[in-house]
């Protein structure tokens, strides 16, 4: 199961919730909280078009195209507003989805973009991805024997989690393989560098909670949350989670998957 990647899964019974997960992740970036979610919920966790198992982004990158495959993928599965769920870059699609009507609500996980106007700090975190894609490339024939050991498995999970000793094998080895398989990392990151994130919280009628890691290594807390805290989504529902990364639906499960329903009910 490690090496396959799907363009979606879909599970459970119950109100819609669409599920996004991060740059170049898959969905199975929610395996370990979608048994809790699909108690209550009808989960569609689509693969993000040019990432592995998903889509192709097209030719030209524009600033809507992530948003638009995400939409379409909604339309294709029969889901016109859905309680929406995001991680990272995930969770700025779920709120660009916001603006267009289709989120019964928000939850978003340290959701990309809220770097203050003219904090170019934002650049460490491309800079990062992309000096990580030859290492992931070289690594990828190796990456069961990498998650074999305690060891290999922290270094492949520490810039998305603090807590790691729960997180299987297999799932670290198919996230390494898919970050590598990532198609559209190189066009998606050179966008970002020259383009600015756009957003209009005024056209977000729905609840919206977010949720963010202090111990987030690529989106640091506070500075990758400044335009989100004081100036797009102040009065959102805010959880800070201590010692907490990047991802909580891998580094604390049980606790995002109560932080989730808890909002959605």
């Amino acid at each position: 199961m490690a090496g396959s990647f799907t363009p979606f899964h879909r599970g459970g019974s119950g109100s819609p919730m669409v599920c996004l997960h991060g740059f170049v992740d898959t969905w199975r970036t929610w395996e370990l909280v979608l048994p809790a979610l699909e108690e209550w919920h009808d989960v569609f966790a689509p693969t993000l078009a040019g990432h592995a198992g998903g889509p192709p982004l097209g030719e030209e990158i524009t600033e809507t195209a992530l948003i638009d495959a995400a939409e379409r993928a909604m339309d294709e599965a029969g889901i016109e507003t859905a309680h929406l769920v995001g991680c990272s870059l995930g969770g700025y699609i779920a709120l660009r989805l916001a603006e267009r009507g289709r989120a019964e609500t928000v939850v978003a996980l340290a959701p990309a973009g809220g770097w203050a106007e003219g904090d170019r700090s934002y650049r460490e975190t491309l800079a990062f991805f992309t000096a990580m894609r030859d290492l992931l490339e070289a690594a990828v024939p190796h990456a069961d024997a990498i998650m074999s050991t305690p060891e290999g498995r922290r270094r492949a999970s520490e810039f998305a989690t603090v807590n790691w000793e729960h997180l299987p094998a297999d799932l670290l080895a198919h996230q390494l393989r898919g970050a590598a398989g990532c198609r559209a990392a190189v066009p998606l990151i050179e966008y970002a560098e020259t383009h600015g994130w756009d957003f209009d919280p005024e056209r977000i009628a729905c609840p919206v909670r977010v949720v963010w890691g202090t111990a987030d290594r690529l989106m640091p807390w506070p500075a990758a949350a400044a335009r989100y805290r004081n100036e797009w989504l102040p009065l959102a529902d805010w959880v800070l989670l201590d010692d907490v990364g990047h991802a909580p639906q891998m580094d604390v499960p049980v606790e995002t998957a109560k932080l989730i329903l808890g909002f959605t009910s």
